[in-house]
């Protein structure tokens, strides 16, 4: 018979990887280290218990049977050992079966008085011999398959050798034990349920800080605040000061590498400016138009350059984000200005959608130029919408800018990505926008794909990744900023 398959819910973790979770955890860690331990000690504990406790009662039974044996021998000494007189005082000596009796022996074995529960029982004689105090033990079944334990002590009255014998049921002892192992299993549960309770009551708020911690890196990656500013245990406080040294030294590099880049760029500019100058100052000169075409190549490259390096310094500082939805529309209204004879058409986002995790000038960089390009070759329509997207427990802001142009190819699309690639020499521009984008979708680990839109030219799909929700805008306030 096939079974049938397990669909898991799509915002479950799959199971493998919440295993994987799981045993990695410090919580689930220590809830199997103290549910094993709590196995074995309070096992160890029952176990133990039992054993004392049928110990004490086989040592409260020897005692009794010795009490038994010391008042037939006083009763013995003083009075004839077969009269009447020599009796116990116990009711279970009475009855027949119960797996308690007394008798004594006269010479060569005979019986000269036993019990009431003794008639019509056998008992073989115990076999070994008497200690210093001249009292023998051992333990057998009696004929009604009760075991019992046997104490004997041999004595001599007036000349005549005795043998007195009493014993006692192993059997109540044995039922006693078991219904003493069964309450002890009961009541040592209980108390391992409660010190489980206990222990997850401490581990959750013993782990309680790293969670704290986890949620307060969780702000500084969102932008919500700057640094750690809460307070920690010992254990966790050097681990607090060491992320936040780590932000302020991850600040200063990058601050100093802008400041650097900066300064090669106002270098830079002074001896490009001077050549050119030369260079326009003879224009019939076969050299100087070499020296003004290199110029100018080089001028565009170094700025192409300074400005990837500003983009990858900008881009890696954490605690950045932006409202989408308000860029958006402002760049669909400074667009619309400049293209007027195009209709930009923007589908209205939800109130929900959540932030841009980075810098306002990328995503406008970004965002700016795809807009841009699909004004250029688009023949009048331009669709913009902004969707919440989540794969595999990661939220992605996606943008999708849509013209009605010629459209590209699978091979253009993927062609018009590398770096200075124009596919129509006619359309102004350098080539390099596409290529920004994609260095900066690649510094925030986005993606950018180029599809064949529904309005006949081309679509572009911006993922990129979401920050938490910056507040509530609705559209009709965004339209009046």
């Amino acid at each position: 018979m096939k079974l049938p398959s397990i669909t898991w819910p799509k915002r479950l973790m799959p199971l493998p990887q919440f295993v994987q979770r799981q045993r990695n955890s410090i919580a689930a860690s220590l809830a199997w280290l103290s549910a094993i331990w709590l196995v074995v000690a309070l096992g160890a504990t029952w176990f133990l218990l039992t054993e004392l406790y049928s110990r004490a009662l086989d040592t409260s039974l020897m005692e009794t049977l010795e009490f038994h044996v010391e008042t037939l021998t006083d009763l013995a000494l003083i009075s004839d050992p077969s009269g009447p007189g020599v009796r116990i005082a116990d009711p279970r000596f009475d009855r027949t079966g119960s797996g308690w009796y007394w008798l004594i022996r006269g010479e060569n074995g005979g019986l000269l008085n036993f019990s009431n529960s003794y008639v019509g029982t056998v008992l073989p004689t115990i076999e070994g011999g008497f200690d210093d105090t001249n009292t023998r033990t051992t333990v057998m079944t009696d004929p009604f398959g009760t075991r019992i334990r046997v104490v004997e002590r041999a004595l001599t009255v007036d000349g005549v050798p005795l043998d007195i014998m009493v014993t006692g049921s192993l059997d109540e002892i044995l039922k006693l034990v078991e219904d003493f192992r069964g309450q002890t299993l009961i009541v040592l549960a209980a108390v391992a349920l409660m010190l489980a309770v206990m222990l997850t009551i401490v581990s959750r708020i013993a782990l309680r800080p790293i969670g704290r911690l986890r949620n307060e890196v969780e702000r500084v990656r969102e932008g919500e605040q700057a640094a750690l500013d809460g307070s920690y245990p010992a254990e966790l406080a050097p681990l607090s000061d060491e992320i936040n040294e780590l932000l302020r030294s991850n600040t200063q590099i990058i601050e100093r590498a802008r400041s650097q880049v900066g300064n090669l760029a106002h270098g830079l500019k002074t001896p490009l400016a001077v050549l050119r100058n030369e260079a326009a100052a003879n224009t019939k000169n076969p050299l100087s138009r070499v020296v003004q075409s290199e110029a100018d190549k080089m001028g565009q490259l170094v700025t192409t350059y300074l400005d990837r390096a500003r983009i990858s310094a900008r881009s890696a500082m954490v605690g950045k984000k932006a409202d989408a939805t308000h860029l958006m529309l402002r760049l669909v209204r400074v667009m619309q200005k400049l293209n007027p004879t195009t209709t930009i058409a923007m589908v209205r986002p939800d109130a929900s959608l959540p932030w841009f995790r980075g810098d306002e000038g990328d995503l406008e960089e970004m965002a700016g130029n795809l807009l841009d390009n699909a004004c250029k070759w688009s023949k009048g329509q331009v669709g913009v919408s902004l969707l919440a997207e989540r794969q595999g427990g990661t939220a992605n802001l996606l943008i999708k800018i849509e013209d009605d142009g010629p459209g590209l190819s699978e091979e253009e699309a993927q062609k018009v990505l590398r770096r200075g690639v124009r596919l129509d020499e006619k359309t102004p521009g350098s080539g390099l926008g596409l290529d920004i984008v994609k260095e900066l979708v690649d510094v925030y680990g986005g993606s950018l794909q180029l599809k064949r839109s529904v309005l006949g030219g081309v679509l572009a799909e911006l993922r990129l990744p979401a920050a938490k929700l910056g507040g509530l805008r609705t559209f009709a306030s965004l339209r009046k900023e």
